[in-house]
């Protein structure tokens, strides 16, 4: 890429020096100083970029080789009349070609130029950096800047398909049809960390500095930075939430909750703290006006919940909350990585999340 626009950049400024020196009578070498600008300053750009998508058409390339003969032909020209022939002609054609290939060569040079302010100024791989001033300037960002700050592969919401039951449910439904909240559920297979929507769930421990699991995902994902605020949160009590910044992940924000730990059996305690986990999760993405919110199976791996018994506390908490704030969540997603933990929540959902009768066919 910087090989093609340092080529670009001479091929300019070898149409500059051949035949559109600037006279009375030739009005081109304003445009070619504008495109020959541009190509050097996205060569230098790029030479310092890592991270640079935009590859330039090869449409900009062969522009640049007409240039050069167009210009030597209306040199020619001039040269052969004396000087009583104006390259008008091959003005206007020159013109024509920069206009069109200067809206190509600024929208690469602003890709360029983007990319390489963004990342000197949010060093999300720094400890040393601000991360204040970091989750300032993400949270200010939209989509399309923020993507280039991010530290891993994204799945954006619009590629989380809605849950749809895939047969017939063994359980008998446990709360009134409602199509409405229907669609604010999915179950996601993969990596939590992927998913670019407003928030995702940590499964954390009490320090909040990283471990092992989702929780050891996420602070790899995010960055150094994520620890840095973390620290500052003075842990967290199980079954309460936290809200940081997600710096390198595609989420926004990251939510932390510590699950509880289970001994022996489920006792009351362990099923109240595991409701209070989901619930104080959600109302945190609501306080904080986040739309869509994603869950991991919270204590069902080393702190031994079950996980039958956890996906109904999971099932259960999220519907009764989306029914008390139907306009407050857009999508709540269960985040499975275990193909027994899918199984569960398919299992389960319709009894939570029933489904209307089909029609009946009038034949």
């Amino acid at each position: 890429m910087a090989f093609q626009m340092s080529k670009l950049a001479a091929r300019v400024s070898l149409s500059k020096s051949v035949g559109f020196i600037s006279s009375a009578g030739n009005r081109c070498p304003s445009h070619l100083n504008f495109i020959s600008r541009l190509a050097h300053r996205s060569f230098h750009a790029l030479r310092g970029s890592a991270s640079i998508k935009v590859l330039p058409s090869p449409g900009v390339l062969r522009k640049a080789d007409r240039w050069e003969k167009v210009s030597t032909a209306s040199k020619s020209l001039h040269s052969q009349s004396g000087g009583a022939v104006k390259p008008n002609r091959a003005t206007r054609v020159i013109v024509s070609a920069v206009g069109v290939s200067a809206a190509v060569l600024a929208c690469l040079s602003t890709s360029t130029l983007h990319a390489m302010n963004a990342r000197p100024d949010l060093n999300l791989d720094s400890e040393s950096s601000d991360w204040k001033e970091a989750k300032k300037k993400l949270c200010s960002m939209d989509k399309e800047k923020r993507r280039d700050m991010y530290r891993v592969d994204f799945i954006p919401l619009e590629k989380i398909p809605v849950w749809s039951p895939s047969g017939v449910s063994s359980h008998e439904p446990r709360y009134k049809v409602n199509e409405e909240l229907n669609k604010k559920i999915s179950v996601f297979t993969g990596d939590i960390t992927r998913l670019e929507i407003d928030a995702i769930t940590n499964a954390a421990n009490k320090t909040l500095l990283g471990g092992g699991g989702v929780d050891g995902a996420i602070h790899r994902g995010a960055g150094p930075l994520l620890r840095k605020e973390c620290a500052t949160l003075n842990g967290c009590e199980t079954g309460e939430a936290k809200i940081t910044g997600a710096y390198g992940l595609p989420a926004k924000y990251v939510i932390h909750t510590v699950g509880p730990i289970v001994y022996d059996s489920v006792g009351e305690s362990e099923e109240q703290a595991l409701t209070n986990c989901y619930y104080n999760c959600l109302h945190t993405a609501t306080k904080n006006h986040l739309r869509t919110v994603a869950f991991p199976c919270i204590s069902t791996g080393v702190y031994g919940y079950p996980p039958d018994q956890a996906v109904e506390v999971a099932l259960r908490t999220v519907r009764e909350y989306l029914e008390q704030n139907p306009e407050k969540m857009d999508r709540v997603i269960f985040c499975v990585f275990l193909k027994s933990d899918k199984e569960l929540y398919e299992k389960m959902l319709p009894a939570y999340f029933p489904r209307g009768s089909p029609p009946k066919s009038k034949l």
